[in-house]
Protein backbone atom coordinates (compact mmCIF):
# COMPACT_ATOMS: atom_id res chain seq x y z
CA UNK A 1 0.00 0.00 0.00
CA UNK A 2 2.78 2.18 1.13
CA UNK A 3 4.51 1.91 -2.28
CA UNK A 4 1.09 2.57 -3.97
CA UNK A 5 0.37 5.81 -2.49
CA UNK A 6 4.40 7.04 -2.81
CA UNK A 7 3.98 6.55 -6.59
CA UNK A 8 0.71 8.35 -6.85
CA UNK A 9 2.67 11.07 -5.22
CA UNK A 10 5.73 11.09 -7.12
CA UNK A 11 4.09 10.94 -10.33
CA UNK A 12 1.37 13.94 -9.06
CA UNK A 13 4.91 15.85 -8.00
CA UNK A 14 6.00 15.69 -11.33
CA UNK A 15 2.79 16.91 -12.71
CA UNK A 16 2.02 19.94 -10.12
CA UNK A 17 6.09 20.84 -11.35
CA UNK A 18 5.33 20.50 -15.27
CA UNK A 19 2.10 22.67 -14.56
CA UNK A 20 3.70 25.48 -12.96
CA UNK A 21 6.21 25.94 -15.83
CA UNK A 22 3.73 25.79 -18.52
CA UNK A 23 1.49 27.96 -16.26
CA UNK A 24 4.71 30.42 -15.97
CA UNK A 25 4.88 29.96 -19.72
CA UNK A 26 1.61 31.11 -20.71
CA UNK A 27 1.34 33.17 -18.65
CA UNK A 28 4.18 35.33 -19.94
CA UNK A 29 2.84 34.88 -23.95
CA UNK A 30 -0.36 36.55 -22.33
CA UNK A 31 -2.24 33.91 -22.70
CA UNK A 32 -5.41 32.63 -20.29
CA UNK A 33 -5.81 28.52 -19.58
CA UNK A 34 -9.35 27.55 -19.13
CA UNK A 35 -9.31 24.00 -17.70
CA UNK A 36 -13.11 22.68 -18.51
CA UNK A 37 -14.25 19.47 -16.29
CA UNK A 38 -17.51 17.84 -16.37
CA UNK A 39 -18.97 13.96 -16.88
CA UNK A 40 -19.91 13.11 -20.11
CA UNK A 41 -23.24 14.38 -21.35
CA UNK A 42 -22.92 17.67 -19.22
CA UNK A 43 -23.74 19.92 -22.48
CA UNK A 44 -19.65 21.52 -22.17
CA UNK A 45 -19.30 20.81 -26.05
CA UNK A 46 -22.38 22.44 -26.90
CA UNK A 47 -21.70 25.52 -24.20
CA UNK A 48 -17.89 25.99 -25.08
CA UNK A 49 -19.20 26.24 -28.95
CA UNK A 50 -21.67 29.20 -28.27
CA UNK A 51 -19.19 30.50 -26.21
CA UNK A 52 -16.09 30.04 -29.70
CA UNK A 53 -18.82 31.75 -31.55
CA UNK A 54 -19.40 34.32 -29.33
CA UNK A 55 -15.52 35.39 -29.20
CA UNK A 56 -15.25 35.15 -33.15
CA UNK A 57 -17.85 38.20 -32.50
CA UNK A 58 -16.32 39.92 -29.94
CA UNK A 59 -13.25 39.93 -32.26
CA UNK A 60 -11.33 38.16 -28.64
CA UNK A 61 -8.08 35.30 -29.78
CA UNK A 62 -9.23 32.43 -28.45
CA UNK A 63 -8.51 28.50 -29.00
CA UNK A 64 -9.31 25.29 -28.14
CA UNK A 65 -8.38 21.94 -27.22
CA UNK A 66 -10.27 19.28 -26.50
CA UNK A 67 -9.83 15.91 -25.15
CA UNK A 68 -11.25 12.55 -25.46
CA UNK A 69 -11.10 8.59 -25.43
CA UNK A 70 -12.17 8.08 -28.59
CA UNK A 71 -13.63 10.09 -31.88
CA UNK A 72 -13.01 13.36 -33.10
CA UNK A 73 -16.65 14.46 -33.19
CA UNK A 74 -15.84 17.44 -30.30
CA UNK A 75 -13.39 19.06 -32.66
CA UNK A 76 -15.29 19.13 -35.49
CA UNK A 77 -18.59 20.39 -33.92
CA UNK A 78 -16.00 23.10 -32.32
CA UNK A 79 -14.20 24.02 -35.28
CA UNK A 80 -17.25 25.40 -37.01
CA UNK A 81 -16.32 28.65 -34.75
CA UNK A 82 -13.31 29.37 -37.03
CA UNK A 83 -11.53 29.74 -34.07
CA UNK A 84 -8.12 26.70 -34.00
CA UNK A 85 -9.03 24.05 -32.39
CA UNK A 86 -6.97 20.99 -31.93
CA UNK A 87 -8.37 17.29 -30.68
CA UNK A 88 -6.34 15.39 -28.26
CA UNK A 89 -7.28 11.03 -28.04
CA UNK A 90 -6.32 9.49 -25.36
CA UNK A 91 -6.98 5.96 -26.32
CA UNK A 92 -8.13 4.86 -22.67
CA UNK A 93 -6.11 7.34 -20.70
CA UNK A 94 -8.83 9.05 -18.36
CA UNK A 95 -7.31 12.32 -17.82
CA UNK A 96 -4.72 15.04 -19.66
CA UNK A 97 -1.31 15.79 -17.93
CA UNK A 98 0.04 18.83 -17.64
CA UNK A 99 3.47 17.56 -19.62
CA UNK A 100 0.77 16.01 -22.05
CA UNK A 101 -0.80 19.49 -22.58
CA UNK A 102 2.47 21.31 -23.18
CA UNK A 103 3.29 19.00 -26.00
CA UNK A 104 0.13 19.45 -27.48
CA UNK A 105 0.57 22.87 -27.44
CA UNK A 106 4.16 23.43 -28.74
CA UNK A 107 4.01 24.68 -32.50
CA UNK A 108 0.54 24.95 -32.60
CA UNK A 109 -1.25 27.47 -30.48
CA UNK A 110 -1.07 30.87 -32.44
CA UNK A 111 1.18 33.28 -30.76
CA UNK A 112 -1.39 35.93 -30.16
CA UNK A 113 -3.97 33.62 -28.46
CA UNK A 114 -5.57 35.31 -25.44
CA UNK A 115 -7.57 33.04 -24.01
CA UNK A 116 -7.42 29.24 -24.67
CA UNK A 117 -10.27 26.59 -23.47
CA UNK A 118 -9.27 23.19 -22.38
CA UNK A 119 -12.02 20.40 -22.46
CA UNK A 120 -10.66 17.87 -20.38
CA UNK A 121 -11.80 14.26 -21.07
CA UNK A 122 -15.73 13.58 -19.47
CA UNK A 123 -14.81 12.57 -15.78
CA UNK A 124 -15.16 13.95 -12.71
CA UNK A 125 -12.79 11.53 -11.06
CA UNK A 126 -9.18 11.46 -12.80
CA UNK A 127 -8.97 15.37 -14.03
CA UNK A 128 -9.67 16.55 -10.46
CA UNK A 129 -6.21 15.61 -9.25
CA UNK A 130 -4.02 16.81 -12.03
CA UNK A 131 -3.10 20.31 -12.46
CA UNK A 132 -2.91 21.45 -16.33
CA UNK A 133 -1.05 24.92 -15.48
CA UNK A 134 -4.68 26.73 -15.87
CA UNK A 135 -5.52 30.17 -14.92
CA UNK A 136 -9.23 29.28 -14.08
CA UNK A 137 -10.46 25.96 -13.21
CA UNK A 138 -14.20 25.46 -13.97
CA UNK A 139 -16.23 22.78 -13.37
CA UNK A 140 -19.97 22.02 -14.91
CA UNK A 141 -22.86 20.12 -14.56
CA UNK A 142 -25.82 19.72 -16.10
CA UNK A 143 -29.48 20.23 -14.39
CA UNK A 144 -30.22 16.60 -15.17
CA UNK A 145 -27.06 14.62 -13.06
CA UNK A 146 -28.62 15.77 -9.36
CA UNK A 147 -28.22 18.28 -6.87
CA UNK A 148 -25.73 16.14 -4.88
CA UNK A 149 -23.43 15.74 -7.48
CA UNK A 150 -21.16 17.66 -5.28
CA UNK A 151 -20.89 15.87 -2.30
CA UNK A 152 -20.65 12.76 -4.62
CA UNK A 153 -17.69 14.49 -6.17
CA UNK A 154 -15.88 16.60 -3.73
CA UNK A 155 -12.39 17.20 -5.05
CA UNK A 156 -13.55 18.18 -8.57
CA UNK A 157 -15.91 20.55 -7.26
CA UNK A 158 -13.84 21.45 -4.02
CA UNK A 159 -11.10 22.87 -6.14
CA UNK A 160 -13.30 24.96 -8.49
CA UNK A 161 -13.23 28.26 -9.50
CA UNK A 162 -15.80 28.73 -10.79
CA UNK A 163 -19.14 26.34 -10.99
CA UNK A 164 -21.65 26.08 -14.06
CA UNK A 165 -25.18 24.54 -14.14
CA UNK A 166 -25.98 23.80 -17.90
CA UNK A 167 -28.96 22.49 -19.78
CA UNK A 168 -31.30 25.21 -17.26
CA UNK A 169 -34.01 25.21 -20.11
CA UNK A 170 -35.06 21.69 -18.90
CA UNK A 171 -34.85 22.55 -15.21
CA UNK A 172 -38.32 22.68 -14.51
CA UNK A 173 -38.92 19.32 -16.37
CA UNK A 174 -36.54 17.56 -14.47
CA UNK A 175 -37.55 19.00 -11.51
CA UNK A 176 -34.13 20.71 -10.60
CA UNK A 177 -33.56 21.79 -7.16
CA UNK A 178 -31.05 24.89 -7.48
CA UNK A 179 -31.13 25.94 -3.72
CA UNK A 180 -30.10 22.72 -2.69
CA UNK A 181 -27.44 22.17 -5.27
CA UNK A 182 -25.93 25.73 -4.24
CA UNK A 183 -26.22 24.58 -0.98
CA UNK A 184 -24.28 21.54 -1.77
CA UNK A 185 -21.76 23.15 -3.90
CA UNK A 186 -21.04 25.34 -0.55
CA UNK A 187 -20.56 22.71 1.37
CA UNK A 188 -17.69 21.44 -0.26
CA UNK A 189 -16.21 25.29 -1.34
CA UNK A 190 -17.44 27.81 0.82
CA UNK A 191 -17.55 31.03 -1.51
CA UNK A 192 -17.19 30.06 -5.19
CA UNK A 193 -19.55 31.47 -8.08
CA UNK A 194 -22.06 29.82 -9.33
CA UNK A 195 -23.93 30.84 -12.70
CA UNK A 196 -26.58 29.18 -14.75
CA UNK A 197 -26.40 28.66 -18.75
CA UNK A 198 -28.25 27.25 -21.28
CA UNK A 199 -26.90 26.79 -24.31
CA UNK A 200 -30.34 26.07 -26.48
CA UNK A 201 -31.99 29.12 -25.21
CA UNK A 202 -28.54 31.45 -24.73
CA UNK A 203 -28.93 31.93 -21.11
CA UNK A 204 -25.70 33.21 -19.70
CA UNK A 205 -23.82 32.39 -22.53
CA UNK A 206 -20.82 34.42 -22.59
CA UNK A 207 -20.02 34.26 -18.86
CA UNK A 208 -17.13 31.74 -19.36
CA UNK A 209 -15.88 34.28 -22.15
CA UNK A 210 -16.50 37.25 -19.47
CA UNK A 211 -14.75 35.29 -16.79
CA UNK A 212 -11.74 34.30 -18.16
CA UNK A 213 -11.10 37.86 -19.87
CA UNK A 214 -11.13 39.71 -16.31
CA UNK A 215 -8.46 36.58 -15.39
CA UNK A 216 -6.57 38.05 -18.16
CA UNK A 217 -7.05 41.76 -17.62
CA UNK A 218 -5.75 40.65 -14.09
CA UNK A 219 -8.61 39.92 -11.94
CA UNK A 220 -8.23 37.71 -8.96
CA UNK A 221 -9.51 34.10 -9.15
CA UNK A 222 -11.83 32.58 -6.26
CA UNK A 223 -9.44 30.58 -3.95
CA UNK A 224 -10.78 27.42 -2.92
CA UNK A 225 -10.37 26.40 0.68
CA UNK A 226 -9.42 22.60 -0.18
CA UNK A 227 -7.02 24.49 -2.47
CA UNK A 228 -5.22 26.55 0.38
CA UNK A 229 -5.53 23.92 3.21
CA UNK A 230 -3.65 21.29 1.19
CA UNK A 231 -0.83 23.86 -0.17
CA UNK A 232 -0.95 25.99 3.43
CA UNK A 233 -0.98 29.38 1.77
CA UNK A 234 -3.18 31.88 0.01
CA UNK A 235 -3.72 30.87 -3.82
CA UNK A 236 -5.84 33.72 -4.82
CA UNK A 237 -4.36 34.76 -7.81
CA UNK A 238 -4.61 34.26 -11.34
CA UNK A 239 -0.98 33.13 -11.48
CA UNK A 240 -1.03 30.66 -8.71
CA UNK A 241 0.03 27.57 -8.12
CA UNK A 242 -3.06 25.06 -7.50
CA UNK A 243 -2.17 23.72 -4.58
CA UNK A 244 -4.15 20.80 -5.22
CA UNK A 245 -5.11 18.31 -2.55
CA UNK A 246 -5.05 15.50 -5.60
CA UNK A 247 -8.00 13.55 -3.77
CA UNK A 248 -9.37 10.83 -5.85
CA UNK A 249 -13.18 10.30 -5.64
CA UNK A 250 -13.01 6.72 -7.12
CA UNK A 251 -16.86 6.88 -7.78
CA UNK A 252 -18.92 4.98 -11.02
CA UNK A 253 -17.40 7.18 -13.43
CA UNK A 254 -13.95 6.23 -13.17
CA UNK A 255 -13.44 4.76 -16.64
CA UNK A 256 -10.30 1.95 -16.09
CA UNK A 257 -9.55 0.82 -19.40
CA UNK A 258 -7.79 -2.72 -19.95
CA UNK A 259 -4.75 -2.35 -19.23
CA UNK A 260 -5.01 0.22 -16.58
CA UNK A 261 -5.22 -0.99 -13.35
CA UNK A 262 -5.41 -0.02 -9.55
CA UNK A 263 -1.97 1.83 -9.49
CA UNK A 264 -3.90 5.23 -10.33
CA UNK A 265 -2.74 7.59 -11.29
CA UNK A 266 -1.52 6.16 -14.51
CA UNK A 267 2.19 6.39 -14.19
CA UNK A 268 3.34 6.12 -17.28
CA UNK A 269 7.02 6.40 -17.89
CA UNK A 270 5.87 8.33 -20.84
CA UNK A 271 2.04 9.67 -21.47
CA UNK A 272 3.07 10.62 -24.75
CA UNK A 273 3.05 6.99 -26.55
CA UNK A 274 -0.76 6.70 -25.47
CA UNK A 275 -1.61 9.84 -27.37
CA UNK A 276 -2.76 10.44 -30.59
CA UNK A 277 -3.87 13.47 -31.90
CA UNK A 278 -5.41 15.28 -34.90
CA UNK A 279 -6.17 19.23 -35.67
CA UNK A 280 -9.57 20.00 -36.15
CA UNK A 281 -9.69 22.22 -39.62
CA UNK A 282 -12.25 24.24 -40.30
CA UNK A 283 -14.85 23.48 -42.78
Amino acid sequence: MCRVVDLKQAVLAKNDAAAHTLRAELTARGTVTVNLLSSPGSGKTALLERELLLAGERGLAVAALTADLATENDAVRLARSGVPVKQVLTDGLCHLEAGMLGRHLDGWLPDATRLLFVENVGNLVCPASYDLGESLRVVLASVTEGEDKPLKYPTAFGLAQLVVVTKTDIAGAVEFDEDAFRANVQQVNPGVEVVLTSARSGAGVGILLDRATAVADGAATHAPVMARQASGRDTSTHEHDHGHGHGHDHGPEHDHPSGHGGGHPHPHSDPQQHVRHATAQTP
